[in-house]
């Protein structure tokens, strides 16, 4: 698979942070329910790889993959947790160039002209704009698309349901991460039918 088949599942990725395994997995049949199927869950918690076992096993329709990939070491765990894909919040070449070794893609995330840079020299085309509204948000990324016009993005914090569609107008971006798919408060109440109805609305946005 290649990274930007990711977009062809729907307009948003969800960027899950996952406290206790139980959740895991009607957490991701809840997304699933309400049409969205990639999912990448952060390596923030001492259960998300675990998490990851379980979504790939018990969801086979979701499309999991490993957030938060600072590592080889991370890459390697996230592909024999059974990830499809990877994404960095930053770009580093070992990472990069294992990932590739590995067979497994790669979303790297990118704010400079020179991150960008770097991950084109070792083949990466569609990136993580990270964190997108802090480093500039629409403006930069129509600054980005002069020098870069082969290059996508997937714009990736601070996102919201209100603005995502003004990034997806944008010519270079393709999908955008958003972690208001899964708010605290209804994880921690495993309030699943509201997971799914954002889930719902979110696969409805269009771009703006």
């Amino acid at each position: 698979m290649n990274t930007l088949e990711l977009a062809s599942h729907g307009p948003v990725i969800p960027v899950i942070v996952i406290n206790r395994l139980d959740d895991a997995v009607p957490m991701a049949q809840a997304l699933v329910d309400g049409g969205v199927r990639v999912l990448e869950v952060t390596l923030r918690t001492p259960v998300a790889l675990r998490c990851m076992e379980a979504i790939a096993r018990a969801v086979p329709e979701a499309i999991v993959g490993a957030g938060t990939v600072r590592s080889v070491a991370d890459a390697q765990a996230a592909r024999d947790a059974g990830c499809r894909f990877a994404v960095s919040p930053g770009y580093l070449h070992e990472v990069g160039i294992a990932c590739h070794e590995l067979g497994l893609p790669l979303l790297p995330g990118v704010s400079t002209g020179s991150e960008v840079m770097q991950a084109n020299a070792d083949g990466y085309d569609f990136l993580k704009f990270f964190p997108a509204t802090a480093a500039g948000g629409i403006p930069m990324l129509k600054a980005l698309a002069g020098p870069f016009p082969d290059v996508a993005f997937c714009p990736t914090g601070g996102i919201t349901p209100e603005t995502a569609p003004q990034f997806l107008a944008l010519p270079n971006v393709r999908v955008c991460g958003g972690s208001w798919l899964t708010p605290s408060d209804a994880v921690e109440a495993r309030d699943w039918g509201r997971i799914t109805q954002l889930a719902r609305e979110t696969a409805k946005l269009r771009r703006g």
